[in-house]
């Protein structure tokens, strides 16, 4: 099992340490004070890790280089943040055909071809994933998609659209992305969630395909 905190710790435990569990659940990760952990993941350890901070940065690296933990332990670091910054996703690198689909908080976002995304030592601030800027806010989601998927996007005033992967520009890494949602006034994009069923047909409020071609910059 793999897993990631906002502040940047990762962690490695054997899936045995967990066999065991009781009714009060058991500890996976010793948090520091603030912390909380933003993803975990079953994995063979022969992949890359990417973790994605909300300041517009990714950091990817090999497995291997996070050696086996036991449960209580703390983890070590796997990605050096600015003051204030978090850790917002944790990716599992298992195909190099796929993309990543980066957003921020404004509506705007980008998918960009993993390997663009090169490894960088553990515990490093990486390399720019989506530009940050006032006109795109903090980066809020990052995953891994295929040219072929839906998905679905949610703002902070209960608000779905549901698009394409495919109507979203595929651009660099240093570049701020194109429009994804369009967005009410005081309204912010919570998240985003990869749709996993293959369903071709139009559903109310499905984004049009205009919505994600601003031109980028």
């Amino acid at each position: 099992v793999f897993m990631a905190t906002s502040m940047g710790t990762v962690k490695k435990t054997t899936l045995d340490e967990f066999s065991n569990p009781r009714k009060a659940g058991i500890i996976a990760v010793d948090l520091d004070p603030g912390d909380y952990l933003i993803g975990a993941a079953l994995t063979d350890g022969k992949h890359d890790v990417m973790l994605f901070s909300d300041g517009g940065k990714a950091v990817r690296f090999d497995e291997e280089d996070v050696r086996p933990m036991g449960r209580n332990a703390r983890g070590v670091r796997g990605m050096m943040l600015d003051d204030g910054q978090r850790v917002i996703a944790m990716l599992v690198a298992e195909d190099e055909q796929q993309s990543v689909l980066t957003a921020t908080e404004n509506g705007y976002g980008k998918r960009t071809p993993i390997t663009e995304y090169t490894r960088h030592g553990r515990g490093t601030k990486g390399m720019i994933a989506i530009q940050q800027s006032e006109r795109n806010g903090k980066v809020v989601a990052a995953t891994l998609v295929h040219a072929d998927d839906e998905i679905m996007l949610i703002t902070d005033k209960g608000v779905l659209v549901r698009t394409r992967v495919s109507e979203i520009r595929e651009l660099g890494r240093a570049t701020q992305g194109v429009t994804l949602i369009a967005l009410d006034d005081g309204a912010q994009l919570s998240g985003l969630q990869r749709i996993v069923e293959n369903d071709a047909n139009g559903s109310e409020g499905e984004n049009e395909p205009g919505d994600a071609a601003e031109d980028a910059s």
